[in-house]
């Protein structure tokens, strides 16, 4: 029987439609605010819970954008949620406190800028769920990607 790990993030956008990124202390990349789902937890509980943790503010937290399996030699299997956050407003924003012990920053930045700021897997996840964000979809990801379609 597997047992994967669970994580939950959000996707911000800020007026111009710019996702929000931050920059972990511990990764070369950027990434999603969000992190593993704890015991007694669900999804939706822990993104609010990391959001809160990681940025210091409690947006409303909006439906599911996306469902990604992401099998990690190193960690092991995982199911990564992706949820919508919504547009920060500027208050918002000015409101924001990053966790000094985990993040360097964050920034606002155009979806085509992506590929250059984190890894492949992360921006077919974020670019997902943009997508589907437009269109009132929920996408499912293996690896990052639309699966075949199964025989």
């Amino acid at each position: 029987m597997a047992h994967p790990r669970m994580a939950a993030g959000a996707l911000f956008f800020d007026d111009a439609d710019r996702v929000l990124l931050v920059e972990p202390s511990y990764k070369d990349y950027r990434d999603i605010p969000g992190g593993y789902v704890e015991t007694g937890e669900s999804p939706l509980q822990a993104c609010v819970r990391e959001v809160q943790e990681e940025l210091g503010i409690k947006p409303a937290i909006g439906r599911l954008l996306v469902v990604d399996w992401a099998p990690n030699p190193g960690e092991g299997d995982k199911v990564l949620y992706l949820f919508d956050g919504g547009r920060l407003t500027a208050d918002e924003c000015r409101h924001i406190e990053l966790q000094a012990d985990e993040l360097r920053g964050y920034a606002f930045h155009d979806s085509r800028e992506l590929p250059d700021l984190t890894i492949p897997r992360l921006v077919r996840r974020i670019t997902a769920g943009i997508e589907v964000r437009a269109n009132g979809a929920t996408a499912y990801l293996e690896c990052g990607a639309a699966p075949e379609a199964a025989a």
